[in-house]
């Protein structure tokens, strides 16, 4: 019998009968209207595994069998049904037919994903084993996410990944039901998209000359240099492939901290009044770097003409800008940025970066577009209409929330997936506290007890991977995998509080999901611990013991 043990768990799963629909070179795939995307991943998907045709009804055999030209049996139909929510999906499979219906075209795509699950393992191949037997279960599945906002931030500032990698890694968040690709384009150690009236920002910023191995105590390091970036092309093709599968990717432009690579290319950009900036390098190790953006007119014109580009690109409603770990000793040091403050007649520095920080938000806002940032930007005064990522605990969400600002909740000692899922000696370069899959499980994104009016403004929550430690999609796909699957219930399932999640089912379903990861070829981490080509003995972490705190 086909195996119902589905990640992340559905709302509601029923039978229709005790038997099974078997698909054949019969059986008709179609799609009405408003399902089109969903229609041609399915098919791509499933014809590559299965070998099956999947013919469109009415353009297969007209010989009066079942599956036939205009018969109804044997197929599997795509439409929508505007009584579900627009993410909500139902399934129906029974009297030969497969029938998946969804709110809104996401919705059926999700329950095409679903659908694909149901099928077993081996339909995430790209081409059949031979003989099998495809067959769907008689039942019926209604399911919708707990939250509008699902992503994972994937750093390719600090490694770079080639396009054919961020392209699976979309493939790979949609498989597990997430809408959000948070895409961390630049940072101190790389600027990884490409800005026609500023090419140095890749030409010099996308590069630099070698890279500390391990986290920055190692004594380690490559001597080979490393980056790359993206062409406006590409990131117009990552989008795209990411919109026909209802995923929304928003750029990440750091700013005014994390960016000594943009300062590297065009040092005016610097705070040359303390620091020689030309004599600056794209950096070459970790940590929080001290040379941040000069808050000059001519800084906020550069970064318009930037922002100006990646609107171009992007068409998601939000656009991050960082904001997060900008140290303010430059400004403290320096003339300008003083006499900017009082230009200004702000108190400090704190509220030179919220200064910063609003006059993105205003220049965001008159295009139609939201900011967001990390919750560092909380600090000197919240700019209007801003959201905030709470990356550094619940309390920044909190009050975010609070304060009538929507909330992305993805707090480091819950949901960073760089941090190392065991406590063991083999686990490779272990850097910050041990979240386990079991940790990951049992993260709520609503802390107890807040105010469902500021609960109301909790958009949904992402799980981050920096990638300094990451220095290949095998060591990606390590970090973040298993626990993604976890994290993927958690955001769209409606499960029960954390203390009483049944992590021991979830564990029974995973053994299926182990399978499907294998299909799709992902290097995660064996549920006994790392493979030998999977450690890195004598690369340097920086493990955190103890329980991370609840802040």
């Amino acid at each position: 019998m086909p195996d119902t043990r589905l990640i992340p768990a559905p709302r509601s799963v029923r039978p229709t009968g005790d038997g099974t629909f078997v698909l054949d070179d019969r059986t008709t795939l179609t799609a009405e209207t408003g399902t089109g995307s969903a229609e041609r991943w399915l098919r791509s998907v499933l014809t590559q595994a299965t070998a099956l045709p999947l013919h469109p009804a009415g353009t297969g055999p007209r010989d009066g069998t079942p599956g036939s030209a205009g018969d109804d049996a044997n197929s599997v139909r795509l439409r929508l049904d505007g009584s579900l929510p627009p993410e909500g999906y139902r399934i129906t499979v029974r009297d030969r037919r497969a029938l998946v219906e969804g709110g809104g075209p996401a919705g059926v795509f999700w329950g095409a994903q679903t659908l694909r699950q149901l099928l077993g393992p081996d339909a995430y191949r790209r081409a059949p084993l031979g003989a099998a037997r495809w067959q769907l279960p008689e039942l019926e599945i209604e399911d919708a996410p707990r939250f509008g906002w699902r992503g994972l931030m994937l750093d390719v500032a600090r490694h770079f990944l080639p396009k054919e990698d961020v392209l699976r890694q979309i493939d790979l968040l949609a498989a597990h039901k997430l809408n959000v690709f948070h895409f961390h384009l630049t940072d101190d150690q790389g600027w990884r998209i490409e800005i026609k009236r500023h090419p140095r920002l890749t030409e010099i910023g996308a590069w630099r000359a070698r890279t500390k191995h391990g986290h920055r105590a190692s004594p380690l390091w490559s001597e080979t240099p490393h980056g790359g970036h993206y062409t406006q092309d590409d990131i117009r093709e990552i989008v795209a492939y990411a919109a026909e599968r209802h995923i929304s990717v928003v750029p990440e432009i750091d700013i005014p901290g994390h960016s000594q690579a943009a300062i590297a290319a065009y040092p005016e950009l610097g705070n040359a009044d303390v620091v020689d900036t030309a004599a600056l390098t794209v950096w070459d190790t970790w940590g929080v770097n001290p040379n941040v953006l000069a808050p000059t007119e001519h800084t906020l014109r550069f970064y318009e003409e930037v922002f100006e580009e990646v609107l171009d690109l992007f068409p998601s409603t939000f656009i991050h800008v960082g904001g997060d770990e900008c140290p303010k000793d430059q400004w403290k040091a320096s003339p300008a940025a003083q006499a900017r403050i009082e230009e200004l007649g702000l108190a400090d520095e704190d509220e030179l970066q919220a200064w910063f920080i609003r006059h993105f938000d205003g220049w965001l806002a008159e295009r139609g577009r939201r900011l967001i940032g990390w919750d560092e930007i909380l600090e000197g005064g919240l700019a209007p209409g801003a959201a905030v990522s709470s990356w550094r605990g619940y309390a920044g969400g909190i009050a975010a929330a609070e304060a009538g600002h929507d909330v992305v909740m993805c707090p480091e000692q819950q949901v960073y997936l760089d941090h190392r899922q065991h406590g063991g000696e083999d686990e490779p370069v272990p850097i910050g506290y041990v979240r386990t899959l079991e940790d990951v499980y049992r993260f709520d994104p609503v802390p107890p007890g807040l105010d469902p009016r500021a609960a109301a403004h909790i958009l949904g929550t992402q799980a981050n991977a920096w990638t300094e430690v990451m220095d290949s999609r095998s060591r990606v796909d390590y970090q973040v995998f298993p626990r993604l699957a976890a994290f993927a219930e958690v955001a769209w399932s409606a499960l029960a509080a954390p203390a009483e999640r049944d992590f021991a089912e979830f564990t029974d379903r995973m053994t299926v999901h182990y399978r499907r990861l294998d299909a799709l070829g992902v290097d995660y981490r064996p549920p006994a611990g790392p493979a030998p080509w999977q450690r890195r003995p004598g690369v340097i972490g920086r493990p955190i013991d103890g329980a991370p705190p609840n802040v």
